[in-house]
């Protein structure tokens, strides 16, 4: 896969990020050699690795849920937001 400046344009849009011309060459390259490095991964022979296991003895563990109900506290998460209105987040338009 090739990165080129349209892939670099569409990750600042989406990531809400200015690049500045003068990075986008050396950004570039190295998003290209994490992509080949994935790539070369695809050609690793897994056949003889058995599947994913856990280290947890017995599986998950479990707890009992229980809904808690803080009164101030979306207001004190919404103080730390960059923007918010009317208890919600403003966030920017990632589709058009």
């Amino acid at each position: 896969m090739v990165i080129d400046d349209k892939i670099i344009d569409k990750i600042a849009k989406l990531s809400s990020l200015q690049i500045d011309e003068n990075e986008k060459e050396s950004l570039k390259a190295e998003l290209g050699d994490i992509v080949n490095f994935v790539e070369v991964l695809n050609d690793v022979d897994v056949s003889h690795v058995d599947a994913t296991f856990t280290t947890i003895a017995g599986g998950t563990p479990y707890r009992e849920d229980i809904p808690a109900q803080k009164e101030n506290f979306s207001k004190e998460i919404l103080a730390n937001a960059p923007k918010s209105e009317d208890g919600y987040f403003i966030v920017p338009k990632i589709i058009e």
